[in-house]
């Protein structure tokens, strides 16, 4: 081979090694000035371990500031497997590694088995979780134990401190946080707060990087509900309607308890309710409110509004008289009854509430027309939801006039042939003692932020539904039914005036046939200056005893402690009742 060719050759071999010099060196160039900060980047962010900072979950008070849901810390522990290794102790004498002694020195703290412990503790995450649910101190002990690689997550739980007390209310939440029923449920956007972040850049082996980035944003708390109940009147109600609703076997029973002129509802009572921290022990039908969400017909209670509104409208006085049989047949070839035999008598209208007379009271609703009587009836609540804010609330069953067959006309007046609930119920008690102006029931007073600052909620303006005038003769009326010629004597009170009213519904059982009842009283008191309304039902009771009997003594037992709990003075007047009878 000549000298040229091969100085060609090398010259080749040089340009293609330049070549490939440049290539890799624009390569690096390209990779240090153009993609490196992308890749300094990516190689950060996989250094990067984020973690979300729980917000913590508002409580829920009474209306004294009494806790009754709140969100305790809590934390859950887990292991990193390799840093794990690095562990070493003294076991019954002899060096471990690893985890062996990691478990032999960490069970006993988890109540565990070192073997099953140790087991879980095998491997190359860096993240496993061995227990969950630990409490500050237990945590404060495993992490004195100076085991690497035990890590704590910071968590919370919802704990209920009284128990089933106001478990219809406050509701519970399931295993993420979030509400399931109740307040909980209602209200979960104001309860959850808003979660924050924490972000920290680690090592090969999860180990934190200390001086490496490292970024927190605070979580923000839920705000604290207020709410209007008192825990113990609600305790007291709930205490006696569990007791009268398995004396009499009935389904279910609730009590109501508002405060009158505010709407505030201080007790709201449902029988064999659901304890928040153990939902799962309760059947899914007794884990909500039967107060609000069960549509019931209210039978004599009913019968309020027909006289207020033919009061209202001047088509009767507290003093006009009726000719009342025990059977009845109406123009219309409607023949109505009343619930037990008795003699022709001449009532004024106090006298027919007070006895409860069926056919006393169609006449009396005779004198109105059904678009007035029907608007009465919308006036004072009927058909349609509170607005109390818990969930499932039902508006009950209020057909339109138009809709009336010639028996529904009647039935209505002695409120059968429609449905309430319980509070729309108890509201028309209040609305009487308020002066016939209706406010509308609310659970909830305001909230508290994280700032501290209470914020009330907005309170609509009361609605007139009869005039002054019209609630005060009604008063009077309802003190004839808590008399010992009214059919609530057993609702008396002991040291105050009471005005109620007494009512018993016939229902179809499962073949369609009118074996069941529903008996019902609402009342008010002191009648003189009504501080409280109270709202009580025993639904499908096994007995067929009048609510007379089985509803109106549980008003006394509730009222008179609600009245001394609220330090409201006994009575210093006597009733002046109307004239019951033609005199």
């Amino acid at each position: 081979m000549s000298g040229a060719v091969l100085v060609r050759r090398q010259n080749i071999v040089l340009i293609a090694v330049l070549v490939v010099l440049m290539v890799f060196g624009g390569r690096l160039v390209y990779v240090q000035a153009v993609e490196g900060p992308g890749l300094a980047a990516e190689a950060l962010d996989e250094r990067l371990a984020r973690s979300t900072l729980q917000a913590p979950r508002g409580d829920i008070v009474d209306a004294n500031g009494e806790i009754l849901a709140t969100s305790v810390s809590r934390y859950n522990i887990g292991v990193n497997q390799v840093l794990i290794r690095e562990f070493t102790a003294e076991i019954d004498g002899e060096p471990k590694t690893g985890a062996v002694a990691a478990a032999a020195v960490l069970a006993p703290h988890l109540d565990r088995d070192p073997a099953e412990l140790g087991a879980a503790m095998v491997g190359d995450s860096t993240f496993v979780y061995l227990e969950k649910g630990l409490t500050p101190d237990q945590w404060r002990e495993i992490r004195e134990l100076g085991i690497p690689g035990i890590e704590p997550e910071a968590t919370t739980e919802r704990i209920y401190p009284n128990g089933a007390t106001a478990g219809n209310i406050v509701g519970f939440v399931g295993r993420d946080g979030a509400g399931l029923a109740g307040l909980e449920l209602a209200l979960d956007a104001d309860l959850e707060g808003t979660d924050g972040s924490s972000v920290v850049e680690i090592g090969l082996h999860g180990q934190r990087i200390p001086t490496g980035q490292s970024t927190t944003t605070p979580a923000e708390p839920g705000r604290t509900v207020h709410t209007t109940i008192d825990r113990d009147i609600q305790f007291r109600a709930e205490e006696v309607i569990d007791a009268y609703t398995e004396r009499y076997g009935a389904a279910w029973g609730a009590v109501v308890v508002e405060e009158i002129g505010t709407g505030r509802i201080l007790a709201l009572a449902d029988s064999h309710r659901v304890d928040p921290g153990n939902y799962q022990d309760t059947p899914p039908e007794r884990r909500g409110s039967r107060a609000a969400q069960a549509a019931y017909e209210p039978g004599s209670t009913g019968k309020l509004a027909t006289f207020a509104a033919a009061l209202d409208v001047d088509a009767v006085e507290p003093t006009t008289v009726f000719t009342t049989p025990d059977r009845l047949t109406m123009p219309s070839g409607q023949t109505f009854s009343d619930a037990d035999p008795h003699a022709t008598e001449d009532l004024t209208v106090a006298g027919i509430l007070a006895t409860s007379s069926n056919t006393g009271t169609v006449q009396v609703g005779d004198r109105m027309n059904d678009e007035e009587r029907h608007a009465y009836l919308e006036a004072f609540g009927f058909g349609s939801t509170t607005g109390l804010g818990l969930p499932g609330e039902t508006g009950g069953i209020l057909a339109d006039p138009e809709a009336w067959d010639g028996r529904q006309r009647y039935t209505t007046m002695f409120g059968q042939g429609m449905a309430v609930n319980l509070i729309q119920n108890t509201s028309v008690a209040a609305t009487l003692g308020n002066g016939g102006v209706r406010v509308s029931p609310r659970i909830v007073d305001g909230y508290t932020g994280a700032d501290g600052t209470f914020e009330p909620v907005e309170t609509p303006e009361g609605v007139p539904v009869v005039r002054e005038e019209t609630a005060g003769e009604m008063l009077r009326l309802m003190e004839g039914v808590v008399s010992e010629e009214g059919t609530g004597v057993l609702g008396m009170l002991d040291g105050y005036r009471a005005a109620g009213k007494t009512g018993t519904a016939q229902v179809p059982d499962a073949n369609g046939r009118l074996t069941q009842t529903v008996a019902s009283f609402i009342g008010v008191a002191p009648a003189e200056a009504p501080r409280i309304a109270v709202g009580i039902v025993l639904y499908h009771p096994t007995t067929q005893l009048s609510s007379g009997i089985i509803a109106a003594p549980i008003f006394p037992e509730v009222a008179n402690f609600t009245l001394r709990h609220l330090g409201v003075p006994p009575s210093q007047s006597a009733p002046e009742p109307y004239p019951l009878r033609a005199q």
